[in-house]
């Protein structure tokens, strides 16, 4: 069996204190099988924000344990937790976070500019994650010449360059419409029937209803997990 790529124990965060305290997450814990296709749902205040922080390393628990492909995220120095980060998540954001006036190859390179790739590699490896969501021909445009769901979808690409353990993305289709968000799941879903790992933060049924997985978090809490039957479309 191989290790799970999210391992969490009994995950709570705690804001504030006195009368002001607000317990954002209480007693999370779950595992994510590496090919796994999760959606984490719930209404604002349920602490999926929270959590997806967590997961993604941008935020820390008040108390519970984190693994991340292995590795105890909890216990890792500042530059040590930006390096996991850069290398085991791949994000992808509701606003797509292109840089303007770049061409969408470019963008692509981005983490492997940071990680120390040289120009060629980098060019061949942002090309083939470009292909991979369909936009090789889309390369040399900048994101005002692309559609939403095509800036969302080079998003995607800058996301898996670094091949990382898990895509996480964070209401990936929230500034899409009812097209583009259909080309954007269907993307995911074919990356996921490669092997990918996905996790979904969502507040929307028909984006939950595409994974393999449904969580529902309630106040902090885990209410429903369980696996289903992917929507055929």
């Amino acid at each position: 069996m191989s290790r799970p790529v999210l391992d969490v124990r009994d995950l709570k965060k705690i804001y504030g204190e006195g009368e002001a305290t607000v317990h954002a997450l209480r007693g999370v814990s779950l595992t994510v099988e590496r090919g796994d296709y999760v959606a984490i749902m719930g209404s604002s205040g349920s602490g999926k924000s929270t959590l997806m922080n967590i997961l993604g390393a941008l935020d820390v628990p008040s108390s519970g344990a984190y693994l991340l492909d292995g590795v105890d995220v909890s216990r890792l120095a500042d530059r040590q937790l930006a390096l996991a980060r850069n290398r085991l998540i791949g994000f992808i954001f509701q606003a797509f976070n292109l840089i303007p006036r770049t061409s969408a190859v470019a963008n692509v390179e981005l983490p492997l500019a940071y990680a120390g790739v040289k120009p060629r590699e980098r060019r061949r490896r942002a090309m083939a994650a470009l292909d991979l969501v369909g936009l090789a021909d889309r390369a040399r445009h900048e994101p005002n010449q692309l559609s939403g769901g095509q800036q969302q979808r080079v998003a995607v690409a800058r996301a898996l360059v670094t091949e990382p353990a898990l895509l996480l993305a964070d209401e990936p289709t929230g500034n899409l419409d009812t097209r583009s968000t259909e080309d954007v799941l269907t993307v995911f879903d074919e990356l996921n029937a490669a092997g990918r790992t996905i996790v979904l933060i969502t507040h929307e049924p028909e984006v939950g209803d595409r994974t393999k997985r449904l969580i529902r978090l309630v106040d902090g809490r885990i209410v429903h997990d369980a696996r289903q039957a992917p929507v055929t479309v």
